[in-house]
């Protein structure tokens, strides 16, 4: 028996129609309407017969046919009710396949792979995320230190770039920085407007990020150096000794500002877009050690 695959406008169609399924514009909905684009995700990404993998918002299962072909286990997360159904219809040959009806913000991951897959087994996290919603969502897998080896995601172009940038480009700033001290950051892949259903109002891009064992710079406090990262992009245009006086206006003077600029090595009159992370680090350690004394 020839499986007509989901991920064409037609199929998808097909589909919709039958459920009587109308796209929700507050969960961000736009179903993948073709195969080659996925087939090549799964190439880039690398997933085999012995890895695990979680999707997030499976849909009608375009994305998760896939997985289920390559992965030997597949966790798929969908907050739409509506989607159940579809589900169980258009996944019903994948026995491989759970879909679990949660919001992948409230879940608890780890619990889930510690439940659902073998131990030690590769896990890699793929998803064709809602735009409104992929920082929260990138973000509480990256803290919470899951045991995967890669997150693999198809969001926004824009975002992708800012993610993925390097110092001195007008898309870096503090996302670029708390995403790479979890990760490795590349974008692999560009995917148009035309291959969704319905069409988004922008190009997305396929990101992959290769999960560390430890972050690329050591800092004193974490939560610190992610508040120090963030009050130097807080005005672009702005000096770095301009941005910190300003947040730190309760704590240190001006004067002292300018004292621990220096004992960082760093320029004040230089622009958080043109700092490294190492940079940054030496910036937050200096000033967490001198606010703690």
């Amino acid at each position: 028996m020839t499986i007509k695959r989901i991920a064409t406008p037609k199929r998808t169609s097909e589909i919709l129609n039958k459920y009587g399924f109308h796209f929700k514009k507050s969960l961000g909905q736009n179903f993948l309407i073709d195969v080659n684009i996925l087939e090549n995700i799964m190439n880039q990404v690398g997933i085999d017969k012995q890895a695990a993998a979680i999707e997030i918002g499976p849909g009608i299962g375009a994305l998760t046919e896939q997985l289920a072909i390559h992965a030997d286990k597949v966790l798929a997360f969908e907050i739409d009710q509506r989607l159940l159904p579809i589900l169980e219809e258009t996944l019903q040959n994948y026995e491989n396949v759970q879909v679990l009806h949660q919001d992948i913000l409230e879940a608890d991951v780890r619990q889930a792979i510690d439940t659902y897959f073998d131990q030690g087994q590769p896990v890699h996290i793929i998803a064709n995320l809602p735009y409104y919603i992929t920082t929260p969502i990138l973000m509480k897998l990256l803290r919470e230190n899951l045991p995967v080896a890669s997150i693999t995601i198809m969001i926004q172009k824009e975002v992708a770039e800012r993610m993925a940038a390097v110092p001195n480009n007008k898309s870096y700033g503090s996302l670029s920085i708390a995403v790479q001290y979890y990760t490795h950051a590349e974008v692999i892949m560009s995917v148009p407007k035309s291959v969704f259903m319905p069409p988004p109002k922008v190009d997305s891009s396929v990101l992959q990020l290769m999960l560390r064992d430890t972050p690329p710079v050591n800092v004193e406090n974490e939560e610190f150096f992610f508040d120090v990262v963030q009050a130097s992009f807080a005005q672009r245009r702005k000096t770095l000794r301009n941005n910190l006086t300003r947040h730190f206006k309760e704590s240190l003077e001006r004067e002292k500002i300018v004292q621990l600029l220096e004992a960082a090595g760093i320029d004040g009159t230089r622009r958080g877009e043109s700092l490294n992370m190492q940079e940054f680090a030496d910036l937050a350690n200096t000033f967490y050690l001198e606010l703690k004394k």
